[in-house]
């Protein structure tokens, strides 16, 4: 890309979680979460990734928005909706076997190297397991440029300004292109999805293809002990006065 030309492809990887809305249940075996029944959703940071990669297409910066995303078929919903919202065709990479982040990378890469997109944008983590590992290693697998946790995106010629969030405040890079971005909540706000437009999504393209095909080790290296639910919040009771307000704080151990 030169001057002031469009980055050709924007590739955004997204996934699908337990819808936000729904209260988490644990399996009675304490193996895992129990989605059987649940709603499921895309996650919220892939939805910012797609609302910017469209965004920029709109501003004339891109000339095509291509989503993929790793998991069972009904996967294929979410990639539906991220076509609702403007992305040009989608790529599933099916299969119903747990996905650890590493895997995610290394599936994602074939999709990148297939794709040759100019910018790779994706949700800083996934509200299922809040890894925040994905982004970081695709970018590491790729030796390419990265940004993560991005509060604000301009593409400049060949390259990507990104402000992103830190301890200390904001911090600005300037990445040449191709780079990835991990995209933190203060981005944007996702649009909703007209009727028109999820009709039109339907018609939109969306390749799926058995993970097999992809040369990926799929084995597990992490190991969940178990997984429970939190504890009961008690129910708490409001001090008299500010003397017995420190006093049962100090009796809790708080100060």
């Amino acid at each position: 890309m030169t001057g002031h030309d469009a980055m050709k492809k924007i590739l955004v990887p997204i996934k699908m979680v337990l819808d936000a809305n729904m209260r988490p249940r644990v399996k009675a075996d304490g193996s895992g979460v129990d989605l059987s029944g649940m709603k499921l959703s895309i996650n919220p940071f892939c939805e910012i990734a797609v609302e910017e990669a469209v965004r920029l297409k709109e501003k004339g910066l891109a000339e095509e928005v291509v989503v993929v995303s790793i998991g069972p078929a009904k996967v294929q919903d979410i990639l539906r909706q991220a076509m609702a919202m403007g992305a040009d065709r989608a790529r599933l990479i099916e299969t119903d076997q747990p996905v650890e982040p590493l895997a995610a990378a290394k599936l994602i890469r074939t999709a990148v190297a297939e794709e040759t997109p100019d910018l790779v944008i994706l949700g800083k983590q996934a509200v299922d397991d809040d890894c925040n590992q994905t982004g970081q290693m695709l970018a590491a697998l790729l030796d390419w440029p990265q940004a993560t946790f991005a509060s604000a995106l301009h593409v400049e010629a060949d390259s990507v300004k990104v402000t992103r969030e830190v301890d200390g405040g904001h911090q600005t890079l300037v990445l040449p292109l191709p780079a990835v971005v991990t995209t933190d909540l203060r981005l944007n706000e996702p649009r909703h999805c007209a009727l028109p437009n999820i009709m039109k999504a339907r018609k939109k393209p969306l390749d799926v293809r058995p993970v097999a095909e992809c040369g990926v080790d799929m084995a597990a290296h992490l190991n969940v002990l178990s997984v429970r639910p939190p504890e009961a919040r008690k129910a708490g009771r409001c001090a008299a006065n500010v003397n017995e307000l420190v006093g049962d704080l100090h009796a809790a151990g708080v100060i």
